[in-house]
Protein backbone atom coordinates (compact mmCIF):
# COMPACT_ATOMS: atom_id res chain seq x y z
CA UNK A 1 0.00 0.00 0.00
CA UNK A 2 1.47 3.47 -0.93
CA UNK A 3 1.63 6.32 1.17
CA UNK A 4 -1.65 8.05 -0.72
CA UNK A 5 -3.52 4.95 0.33
CA UNK A 6 -2.47 4.25 3.33
CA UNK A 7 -3.25 7.77 4.69
CA UNK A 8 -6.92 7.79 3.10
CA UNK A 9 -7.60 4.49 5.01
CA UNK A 10 -6.50 5.84 8.17
CA UNK A 11 -8.68 9.29 7.38
CA UNK A 12 -11.37 6.85 6.44
CA UNK A 13 -11.01 4.92 10.43
CA UNK A 14 -10.82 7.98 12.08
CA UNK A 15 -13.71 9.25 10.95
CA UNK A 16 -15.43 5.63 11.45
CA UNK A 17 -17.90 7.43 14.17
CA UNK A 18 -18.92 10.54 12.42
CA UNK A 19 -22.62 11.60 12.12
CA UNK A 20 -23.12 12.70 8.26
CA UNK A 21 -23.55 15.48 6.68
CA UNK A 22 -20.93 17.41 7.74
CA UNK A 23 -21.57 20.97 6.99
CA UNK A 24 -19.07 22.99 8.46
CA UNK A 25 -15.18 22.83 8.79
CA UNK A 26 -15.29 22.68 12.70
CA UNK A 27 -17.69 19.53 12.54
CA UNK A 28 -15.40 18.16 10.37
CA UNK A 29 -12.21 18.65 13.13
CA UNK A 30 -14.95 17.25 15.88
CA UNK A 31 -15.44 14.43 14.28
CA UNK A 32 -11.92 13.46 14.31
CA UNK A 33 -10.96 11.12 17.51
CA UNK A 34 -8.25 13.72 18.54
CA UNK A 35 -9.68 16.70 17.03
CA UNK A 36 -7.65 18.82 14.98
CA UNK A 37 -4.37 17.07 16.42
CA UNK A 38 -5.45 13.75 14.97
CA UNK A 39 -2.56 12.60 12.74
CA UNK A 40 -2.05 10.18 9.87
CA UNK A 41 1.31 8.72 9.29
CA UNK A 42 2.90 6.90 6.17
CA UNK A 43 6.67 6.30 6.32
CA UNK A 44 8.09 10.02 7.06
CA UNK A 45 4.23 11.58 5.81
CA UNK A 46 2.33 12.79 8.73
CA UNK A 47 -0.67 14.56 7.95
CA UNK A 48 -2.82 16.32 10.78
CA UNK A 49 -6.61 16.94 10.85
CA UNK A 50 -6.10 20.80 11.44
CA UNK A 51 -3.75 20.59 8.30
CA UNK A 52 -7.67 20.12 5.90
CA UNK A 53 -8.53 23.75 6.39
CA UNK A 54 -5.13 23.98 4.19
CA UNK A 55 -6.74 22.39 1.36
CA UNK A 56 -10.40 22.81 2.36
CA UNK A 57 -12.94 25.39 1.22
CA UNK A 58 -16.30 26.05 2.02
CA UNK A 59 -17.62 24.71 -1.03
CA UNK A 60 -16.43 21.43 -0.30
CA UNK A 61 -19.03 20.46 2.38
CA UNK A 62 -21.50 19.15 3.27
CA UNK A 63 -19.75 15.53 3.00
CA UNK A 64 -21.39 13.25 3.32
CA UNK A 65 -19.22 9.95 3.85
CA UNK A 66 -15.88 9.57 5.30
CA UNK A 67 -14.43 8.40 1.85
CA UNK A 68 -15.40 11.56 0.45
CA UNK A 69 -13.61 13.93 3.14
CA UNK A 70 -10.59 11.24 2.78
CA UNK A 71 -10.79 11.47 -1.58
CA UNK A 72 -10.85 15.28 -1.44
CA UNK A 73 -8.23 15.60 1.31
CA UNK A 74 -5.38 12.97 0.14
CA UNK A 75 -6.05 14.52 -3.52
CA UNK A 76 -4.98 18.10 -3.10
CA UNK A 77 -2.58 17.53 -0.67
CA UNK A 78 -0.14 16.16 -2.82
CA UNK A 79 0.69 12.93 -1.48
Amino acid sequence: MGVKEEIHAQIVGALVGAKYPLETPEELLGSFPDGAETTCKSGEVELKAGDAGKVLTGDDFPFNSAEEVADVIVGRAGL
